[in-house]
């Protein structure tokens, strides 16, 4: 069995099901409770109970689990720009996803959960088979972050959440299960960009949530870890990136055993498409001065499968 065959993964099998499965978990209570999707009711005029919130209900702006309110941060911050106030409800609301996006990754979200990302893939699939060719990278990634800073400043601006109202999420998620036509416009318009002009222009250059994230995953403990003596550079890994390719530059050039970027994704897709099995999706975080010091010992344990590595 060659190396490549023994470190073949499929994150992005797995990662797959999770995205289908989370727009599958927020449509059951509706069905649960008799109500349809899409903004519709069963039963015509007939009363319907309304989705328990003991269990679970909601989207992912705002949801209830077991009884507690979970909220989107980002969310949470326009209403606070918006309404000059703050009420430590929102903030205990917010703290369950800051934590878990905070110990695995950021924009774990992104690659993970967010429905317009699961659409930008079929994009990638459909585009392919037509042959359209469209540049790689058309606006710097960091400019997400400047677009997350403008929107809490318009919100506090005009006194509403401006994200809500146009984003694609909504669109999506809120579309499917509410009914609500908000941010369908920004959709195909995401569509029509993805298309004809550049991969990925909204995902890693404009999305706000996305630059509110990579802020966030500058501290995450799921990376993505290279073992330098496996790596043929053949930028397979590169062509595969869904977040960037310039955030593996750093690994593959030899100056660190980790992609350190806070806009990786975790999603698993450079990864997969390694064929000399030189990455892995690790737990732990080494120290960036030391990091590249301790290359060959980092990947002598991932080699191993010790030191908290985890593969599919």
């Amino acid at each position: 069995m060659s190396k490549s065959d023994k470190h073949k993964t499929c994150w992005t099998a797995v990662r797959r099901v999770v995205q289908v499965g989370m727009l599958v978990l927020f449509c059951l209570p509706l069905l649960a409770a008799g109500w349809g999707l899409f903004g519709q009711v069963s039963g015509g005029d007939a009363a319907v109970p309304t989705p328990a919130e003991g269990v679970f209900y909601g989207s992912l702006s705002s949801s209830h689990v077991g009884g507690v309110t979970v909220l989107d941060p980002f969310a949470v911050l326009q209403v606070i720009a918006a309404s000059r106030s703050f009420d430590v409800a929102w903030l205990l609301g917010a703290l369950p996803v800051l934590v878990v996006y905070g110990l695995v990754r950021g924009r774990a979200f992104c690659g993970w959960v967010c429905p317009v990302n699961l659409l930008c893939e079929a994009v990638d699939r459909l585009r392919a088979k037509l042959g359209l060719r469209v540049t790689e990278r058309v606006l710097p990634r960091r400019v997400k972050v400047g677009v997350a800073a403008g929107v809490l400043a318009l919100s506090a601006l005009v006194s509403m959440p401006v994200f809500e109202l146009f984003s694609p999420i909504s669109a999506v998620n809120k579309g499917i299960l509410f009914g609500s036509v908000s941010g369908a416009l920004t959709l195909a318009a995401i569509v029509v960009v993805e298309c004809v002009w550049g991969r990925r222009v909204w995902c890693r250059a404009v999305c706000p949530l996305g630059g509110f994230y990579e802020v966030l995953g500058r501290v995450g403990l799921v990376n993505v870890r290279i073992d330098h003596a496996a790596c043929v550079h053949c930028d397979a890994c590169s062509r595969a990136c869904l977040a960037d390719p310039e955030i593996l530059a750093p690994a593959l050039a030899g100056d660190d055993v980790i992609v350190r970027a806070g806009d990786c994704m975790a999603c698993g897709a450079c990864v997969d498409a390694c064929p000399a099995g030189a990455l892995r999706l690790g737990v732990g975080r080494p120290s960036a001065g030391g990091a590249r010091a301790k290359g060959d010992t980092c990947d002598a344990v991932g080699a191993e499968g010790k030191g908290g590595e985890v593969s599919a």
